[in-house]
């Protein structure tokens, strides 16, 4: 793909809409849709469109400083590449690329448990900070071992999360007859005669392929196999005591991601959390659920201060993450936009991605009259079921 790629993802729906021309239709749904209807995909994005921003120009921005600090590091921007699983399927090593381009903006990226490859290969990169996500196994002793070896490898905090403890029912996969791995029929491999790119990039890709943190000595290795055990791993069971023990065996930052109660937030901070991710997996797991945006404010009112909040789903623009901020959200992750940036042009199409976000947040802010991240307020904010009668 020529360089005009860039002229042509001007902001994130530009970059998705590239990423739609470069991928099979499978492979693109897979990362893009959601759960059943979509109507909290859709409500994810459509949420921040209930506030409207209230600038004061004349506070003499002439600078901005979009940094923010998290656990002792500062991070450049307040946007962090959150986990994706198989991101080796849109890119080739898609993982790594992806944590180079983090780290080349200066902020943290986090690995999926599901990445193509392993968490060792990963840190080999030396992308910090860097942080990995698990899950609570019905093997507990693998829950262990994954959290030794993201020690070992040197990680700066362990992502836990909580909504994905059964597969939510995702019907563009269903209507596209997408399995992991791919198998294509005829018709599909018809359909991609357009997608040269994309198929030459990957020619010898499904053969390798696989959830490299799941590969057991001994063990078939090939995606498939991996695949049904995964979702055998998967533990409806787990409750907080399990909270309680990984708290005890990892001693750095521990993230709560799934968070959308207040209740559960607060008892979060009890077990001994850092930090959550208010979070409903992109909206990808239970339809109907309740907006992260649309869930932030009462979780910011119940933790009052006392932990990082960050948040994730439907964060499209730089006024968005100011939206979250104002709202009182520590920084945002970034789940489909790498999807789609690594999916047009590898690292760069992440470097450009991140770029995008980093450029709309500095002209917002700039407009708002606001000079670094500690100036964002409620202050800046006006919901429209609560403006003044006069406007």
């Amino acid at each position: 793909m020529s360089e005009t790629w860039r002229r042509k993802a001007y902001n994130i729906d530009a970059l998705r809409g590239l990423a739609r021309g470069q991928l099979p239709k499978p492979v693109f749904d897979f990362g893009d849709g959601g759960a059943e209807d979509e109507r909290t995909l859709r409500r994810n994005e459509g949420a921040f469109d209930d506030y409207l921003l209230v600038p004061e120009p004349l506070g003499g921005a002439a600078a901005r400083d979009l940094s923010i600090e998290l656990f002792g590091t500062r991070l450049e921007l307040p946007v962090i590449v959150g986990p994706t699983g198989l991101s080796g399927l849109f890119w080739p090593d898609g993982e790594r690329a992806t944590a180079r381009a983090t780290a080349a903006a200066g902020t943290a990226f986090c690995l999926s448990h599901g990445s193509t490859c392993t968490l060792e290969e990963l840190a080999g990169t030396g992308a910090a900070p860097r942080w990995i996500q698990v899950f609570i196994y019905r093997d507990r002793d693998f829950t262990e071992e994954l959290t030794e070896r993201a020690a070992a490898a040197d990680y700066d905090a362990l992502v836990l999360t909580i909504d994905n403890q059964l597969l939510g029912n995702r019907e563009r996969d269903v209507r596209n007859g997408f399995a992991i791995p791919p198998n294509f029929g005829a018709a599909e491999v018809a359909g991609m005669i357009t997608k040269a790119p994309w198929l030459w990039r990957m020619r010898g890709e499904f053969r390798r392929m696989t959830f490299g943190n799941y590969v057991r000595p001994g063990e078939k290795s090939d995606l498939k196999s991996i695949a049904g055990r995964m979702s055998e791993l998967l533990d409806p069971g787990m409750n907080w005591d399990d909270v309680a023990w990984l708290r005890k065996i990892w001693k750095k930052p521990l993230i709560l991601k799934g968070i959308l109660s207040p209740d559960e937030a607060e008892k979060a901070l009890d077990h001994g959390v850092d930090a959550i991710v208010v979070s409903n997996h992109g909206g990808r797991q239970l339809d109907g659920a309740i907006a992260s945006f649309d869930a932030l404010p009462d979780i910011i009112a119940r933790i009052d201060g006392r932990m990082p909040v960050l948040m994730d789903g439907g964060i499209r623009r730089g006024t968005d993450v100011l939206k979250a901020l104002a709202l009182g959200a520590t920084a945002c992750l970034l789940g489909r936009p790498q999807l789609w940036g690594v999916s047009v042009a590898g690292q760069a199409g992440v470097e450009h991605m991140l770029g995008i976000y980093r450029r709309e947040l500095d002209i917002a802010m700039g407009l708002c009259g606001l000079t670094e991240t500690a100036d964002i307020t409620p202050a800046i904010l006006r919901h429209m079921g609560r403006l003044p009668e006069n406007l």
